[in-house]
């Protein structure tokens, strides 16, 4: 049900076709985060509209509202937020990872307080797979611990607690119609990284996710650890960067071999007034843009790109208008979309490695804002 069939490799990156029982992906491939069960401010037609195929909804908080119990009462995700393509949740890990103030870790499990009305809570791996089985995505997460990549000491308490749940988590499982993936920790050791990608490979689950990057370290420090752990994984399963997503870490993380990702970072940067752009990134606040007559990217084919000019979108947010953040929420989804269509037509004709400087330098700005 769940097979993976790579079709075209140009270096280490590659193209694949990952089958689920909502449909294909087309690998590699961005997936918007609807953590709410809705990507912010668009609907579900649009987000198709925009490319996407896979989307990801966020076990911790649709567990506390509305609760998982009810959407499986719904029909599971695909009936209740009406998307019809494949949904990958979370194990919610990440999010009491984040709680740090608020949440206690024990090797059985992790007791929390709600972030919404201070309720404590407790998630075990077999009540993550739980909850994600109610949920009913294609593609679930085992329950893991991510820690803070500074913390060198912790960072194996965590790494192996992680592979203990995981273990857990394969045992809980009772629905075939589900990829669970295992997650790599490890920190920011390479060692240490080595050991977590053989253990989860050795697990056989479908695909394999790798954890605990983008929250704190270096970006040479996040690209070492994909040099790392990337080729100790399988080459006939899926790899799954987590929680990764500007333009420049799509490129580089391609280039190394990974197959999905995933980030808020569009749809946030929207509600913030911000655009990706070969310009770098743009603060559409800003008052250079008043009578600015271009859109946000010449070269873009989404809707707010072929419909309207700088000068609408600056107006619309200085005036409030709810419509701001749709537009720009557009642009960006659609801009880390289409760059992904473009590395697969690029790995598939072989231009790939020798366009990657290309690449590179046309994103660079993205990780600064630009515009005055």
């Amino acid at each position: 049900m769940f097979e993976f069939t790579l079709t075209a490799r140009a270096g280490r990156a590659r193209t694949g076709r990952f089958r689920t029982p909502h449909g294909d992906l087309v690998t590699p491939v961005f997936a918007p985060v609807g953590t709410q069960a809705a990507v912010k401010t668009l609907t579900p037609a649009q987000v198709a509209d925009l490319g996407a195929t896979l989307v990801l909804a966020n076990t911790y908080h649709l567990y506390l509202r509305p609760g998982d119990e009810l959407i499986g009462e719904m029909g599971g995700l695909h009936e209740f937020m009406q998307w019809p393509g494949p949904i990958l949740t979370d194990s919610g890990g990440f999010q009491v990872f984040s709680l740090a103030d608020s949440r206690k870790i024990d090797d059985d499990g992790v007791t929390f307080k709600s972030h919404i009305d201070g309720s404590t809570h407790r998630f075990t791996p077999e009540k993550a797979i739980q909850i994600q089985e109610n949920l009913g995505a294609d593609i679930i997460m085992a329950f893991d611990e991510c820690s803070d990549p500074n913390d060198h000491a912790y960072t194996k308490i965590a790494m192996e607690r992680t592979h203990r749940w995981a273990e857990r988590c394969l045992a809980a499982k009772t629905r075939p119609d589900q990829a669970l993936f295992g997650i790599v920790q490890g920190g920011v050791n390479p060692d240490l990284r080595a050991q977590s990608a053989r253990f989860i490979a050795s697990l056989d689950t479908p695909g394999i996710a790798i954890g605990g990057l983008s929250v704190g370290e270096t970006k040479a420090e996040m690209h070492a650890m994909l040099d790392v752990t990337l080729p100790l994984l399988p080459e006939d399963k899926p790899r799954y960067l987590m929680g990764v997503g500007t333009p420049e870490d799509l490129i580089n993380g391609v280039a190394r071999g990974v197959d999905i990702f995933d980030c808020v970072l569009p749809t946030r940067l929207a509600r913030h007034h911000a655009a990706f752009s070969p310009e770098g990134r743009l603060n559409l606040m800003n008052a250079v843009y008043a009578r600015d007559k271009r859109p946000i990217d010449e070269t873009c084919d989404c809707y707010t790109c072929r419909t309207f000019t700088r000068a609408y979108l600056r107006h619309l947010i200085a005036a409030k208008e709810s419509l701001a953040g749709t537009l720009l929420s557009i642009h960006n989804l659609r801009a880390l979309i289409r760059l992904m269509e473009t590395l697969r037509a690029a790995i598939q004709d072989g231009s790939f490695e020798s366009r990657v400087p290309e690449w590179l330098k046309q994103w660079q700005g993205n990780a600064e804002r630009k515009g005055g």
